[in-house]
């Protein structure tokens, strides 16, 4: 009897200290998802994708182009978009954004296509690209202009630096009613966007592809939310949205996919619930009117 009463004892101890010293971790994001950026490295990994999507909840994917890297990128989108039109949200690419044609020929699709959205758009792109395009100059001006007038979001890919943000912020504050989404988080830091988004409301972040596969990443594989992110979304829980910013044919392999719904999944459980909703989910519907 003594012994018994000893082992129950000391089993009480034991849950106490490992319950005491455990992390508290919420619960992963059991919502709806909606990849707000992704993209197709040909015309067949879109069957993967959905049937990934199915597994994970993931209602929608937004598809966009790649910056003018692939020629077949409005092939591809299309005949995605009507293969699953109720999951694939196709956006108008937009390869040659320094072409004195473009906006004119942009104007065209938006009145004949009603896209949601528009890009990607390269516009700084320091690493795989050498590319750097004043966000000032006045052909991508009327792209923002024709962009505004459609009321149709454009996605940059603009990667930041002091002199960088200066000329972001003058063309935001230039086009008022254009509204701009920046991909990948424009690579951060967190303090950065901080200014830009206060001073900005026309300035949303996409959060596509800063995921444990690539660098800067918002949390490693099994690790923790970056703490500067979480506060940063957590401030402005309206402005940012969650996206897996697929490319390369190895993501599109259904262990890779897996993996990447479930962290993301995990580092969205770390936000607070209504967060949680606004980014994994709600914004994106929203922003490109998705319902």
């Amino acid at each position: 009897m003594r012994r018994r009463i000893v082992r129950r004892a000391l089993a009480g101890f034991l849950l106490n200290t490992l319950t005491w010293s455990a992390p508290v971790w919420g619960a992963d994001y059991g919502g709806p998802l909606i990849d707000a950026h992704s993209h197709l490295p040909n015309s067949t990994a879109i069957d993967a994708y959905v049937a990934a999507m199915k597994r994970h909840n993931v209602l929608k994917v937004v598809l966009l182009g790649v910056g003018g890297l692939q020629k077949d990128d409005t092939a591809w989108l299309t005949a995605a978009s009507k293969k699953y039109p109720d999951r694939v949200v196709a956006g108008l690419p937009l390869p040659e954004p320094t072409s004195e044609s473009a906006a004119s020929q942009l104007a065209i699709q938006l009145e004949r296509g009603k896209p949601r959205v528009i890009g990607e758009v390269h516009m700084r792109q320091v690493g795989r690209r050498l590319i750097d395009r004043d966000p000032n100059g006045p052909v991508f001006g009327k792209i923002l202009d024709a962009a505004a007038k459609f009321v149709v979001p454009i996605v940059i890919h603009y990667e930041l630096t002091d002199q960088a943000e200066t000329a972001l912020e003058r063309a935001l504050a230039a086009h008022r009613k254009s509204t701009i989404v920046l991909a990948h988080g424009g690579e951060g830091p967190p303090g950065r966007l901080d200014r830009l988004l206060l001073r900005n409301p026309n300035l949303f972040i996409d959060l596509s592809g800063m995921h444990f596969q690539r660098t800067p990443a918002l949390a490693s594989e099994t690790g923790s939310l970056d703490p500067g992110w979480k506060a940063l979304i957590e401030k402005m829980p309206d402005r940012f949205m969650i996206g897996a910013d697929l490319w390369a044919a190895r993501l599109f392999e259904p262990g890779m996919l897996d993996r990447l719904f479930l962290w993301t999944r995990r580092i969205l459980g770390e936000l607070r619930p209504d967060v949680a909703a606004r980014v994994g989910h709600r914004n994106a519907v929203k922003l490109y009117r998705l319902e």
